[in-house]
């Protein structure tokens, strides 16, 4: 499959490509090119002058190509998530459900931009204005540019793609190097659609090079990442050379407590909720931080209720729930940081082998809270490191023990320990009776807090970092009506 660059299938004039493969099988799926600089130079450049006539169309206009856009996504359904499926070893169930959201997040999309009302400032407050009409809108900020992560890449591209184009953005879009066939597809949909084809650019290659030519350029306003925090400081690096704007949802670690008066099946199912995309999330359970006193209980009742039902096999049975990582070295790394865990004193009680880029549930005990992975070792996959507590600030403490801040959560049914949590982590969001797995189109989500990022991304505070503010004045226009006789 080609690049996307001014609505042609455009391959690298170098003629070297990437080539795509089946995490789960080792199958070659396909071949993407790898873009030179000039490429991507011409991307932008191409973007930033359809972007003009993109903000022109009418805010209805745009919203009808745009939902266009999402009935294709319907039509296609079946074939987008069996290439979700191919290229990412996420069971198709699941694939159904990430193309499912990115058609809510464009309908979304859609209807926020219609009511992103600017505002009036009162008058008569400050001397020497009281004749002036002061209003404010707001403007689309130009090229964004989208680089998409592997583990959820077509949910994660809707929601920077959709309210970008929505506000009148251009977006020149980078998907991840294992996995982009899914998103190319969704960006050749949009320009099926209607939009301008010069408004939706898409380039594969290597992340590292192609991210850096994107940031560099003068023509990007804004860059919006989901990756790892050593991504995010070098993109933050270059881009204050040309102070272009960036929004980043970076690495996490959430911890989840449970303590001993909670619901115990609710604890077990939030829990086990880290099977899913086989332990990929950014956010979710990734440190559970268990009361000694239930801590066996728990430990049990999630290995014999939760991690021996997962159903594994054919991917594309809509019965089979659970996965392959995203690549057999992806496994590896899971591997190496197992092994490094158990190197400072945990005990493998529950898994821990490894076929492949398949990598089965697997519970580490008798974890401290100096060891790394229950402070800054994000794992990737699905690990399950049990961290005893004997007293809710003891919980705390160790939760806040490390640099991320981007969710958490508590299994509690005591509404001030909630609230004491609630207040005393630095995280962007705190589940109550719920993991940091949590995510709604509507809540703001991301970083906000820590190393963990700075984007609030959601469908109720998006357009905020998807446009900017604009103030007119019109100077003396009340002057003949506050000169009015009485």
């Amino acid at each position: 499959m080609d690049m996307l660059i001014n609505g042609q299938q455009t391959k690298a004039r170098s003629g070297e490509v990437l080539g795509i493969v089946n995490p789960c099988t080792g199958e070659l799926l396909d071949a993407v090119p790898s873009a030179g600089k000039e490429e991507v130079d011409f991307a932008i450049e191409s973007a930033a002058e359809g972007q003009k006539d993109w903000a022109r169309v009418r805010v209805r206009d745009r919203g009808a190509i745009l939902t266009k856009f999402t009935e294709l996504v319907r039509r296609d359904r079946d074939e987008l998530a069996e290439i979700l499926t191919l290229e990412t070893g996420k069971p198709i169930f699941d694939s159904y459900g990430e193309i499912d959201s990115v058609i809510h997040t464009f309908t979304g999309s859609v209807e926020i931009v219609k009511h992103h009302y600017g505002k009036t400032m009162p008058m008569g407050i400050e001397g020497g204005y009281d004749d002036d009409l002061q209003v404010t809108i707001h403007e689309p900020l130009g090229v964004i540019a989208c680089i998409v992560p592997f583990n959820f890449p077509a949910a994660l591209w809707a929601f920077k793609a959709g309210p970008a184009l929505a506000a009148g953005n251009a977006i020149i879009v980078k998907p991840a190097s294992y996995n982009p066939l899914c998103v190319l597809r969704l960006m050749n949909l949009l320009a099926e659609a209607g939009v301008d084809k010069r408004v939706v650019q898409c380039v594969t290659g290597p992340g590292a090079v192609i991210g850096n030519w994107i940031v560099e350029h003068p023509l990007t306003a804004q860059v919006n990442l989901t990756g790892g925090v050593a991504a995010g400081k070098e993109i933050a690096r270059r881009a204050a050379e040309n102070l272009t704007d960036y929004k980043f949802e970076l690495g996490g670690n959430d911890p989840l407590i449970i303590m001993p008066d909670c619901d115990m099946d609710l604890a077990v199912n939030e829990a086990g909720d880290k099977t899913r995309n086989a332990g990929q999330c950014c956010s979710g359970a990734k440190r559970f931080i268990v009361h000694n006193s239930i801590k066996e209980e728990f430990v049990n009742r999630l290995i014999e209720e939760r991690l021996k039902t997962v159903v594994t096999g054919d991917l594309l049975d809509i019965k089979t729930d659970f996965g392959t990582l995203i690549s057999e070295k992806a496994a590896i790394e899971v591997e190496r940081q197992i092994a490094h865990t158990v190197g400072q004193g945990a005990k493998i009680i529950y898994g821990g082998h490894r076929n492949g880029a398949f990598f089965e549930p697997t519970v580490l005990a008798d974890v401290t809270p100096d060891m790394d992975i229950a402070k800054d070792m994000e794992v990737f996959g699905p690990v399950f490191p049990i961290i005893g507590f004997d007293t809710l600030d003891e919980a705390i403490e160790i939760a806040e023990g490390s640099s991320y801040g981007l969710s958490s959560g508590i299994i509690t049914n005591d509404f001030q320990d909630a609230m004491k949590v609630a207040a005393s982590l630095r995280s962007g969001m705190v589940a109550v009776n719920g993991s940091g797995g949590f995510r709604a189109q509507e809540l703001p989500f991301g970083g906000g807090k820590k190393m963990s990022g700075n984007s609030r991304e959601c469908l109720s505070s998006v357009l905020e970092e998807v446009t900017q503010e604009k103030s007119i004045i019109f100077r003396y226009a009340m002057k003949k009506y506050n000169n009015r006789e009485v």
